[in-house]
């Protein structure tokens, strides 16, 4: 069983990686360029489906990463792991303390009906996520790594 573990926590890291990316990459100037009303009619539908999804993906592996951590045989990949797993920790706290809290506030709004005192929450929304797209890029190649050293 723990020959496919550091497979899928590679998978998972992944794909976080590479969501939180591409959103970077593409989603976000996009999302920039828009007048507010469409810019909070767009976000409404894209971010129908992230919950759950992203935060199991993010925290399963979490979790792969800290039973390898504990588990393996190989004492330099321990340190690897346990560091991807703080990486994929942080990657969730961000999301949850800084990024969620702003699209709670964007869902509530009528795309139709911008408040004029509204605040626009995109420069903020981009920093938190640039943070975490660096964090979980950087728990990718830890856990590259750690798989590497264990072969």
């Amino acid at each position: 069983m723990l020959t496919f573990l550091p497979v899928a926590v590679l998978v998972g890291s992944g794909i976080t990686a590479g969501v939180l990316f591409a959103v970077a990459l593409s989603v976000l100037p996009g999302l920039r360029a828009m007048p507010a009303d469409r810019y909070v009619y767009t976000h409404q539908l894209l971010g129908r489906h992230w919950d759950p999804t992203m935060p199991v993906i993010v925290l399963s592996s979490t979790l792969l990463d800290i039973l390898l951590a504990v588990c393996t045989d190989h004492d330099r990949a321990r340190p690897l792991w346990a560091s991807a797993a703080v990486l994929l920790l942080v990657v969730s706290v961000v999301s949850h303390f800084c990024n969620v809290p702003l699209n709670r506030q964007v869902k509530t709004l009528d795309p139709e009906r911008i408040p004029p005192d509204w605040q626009d929450p995109r420069p903020v929304w981009r920093r938190w996520h640039l943070l975490r797209t660096a964090v979980a890029v950087a728990a990718l190649a830890v856990n590259a790594a750690a798989l590497a050293v264990s072969v």
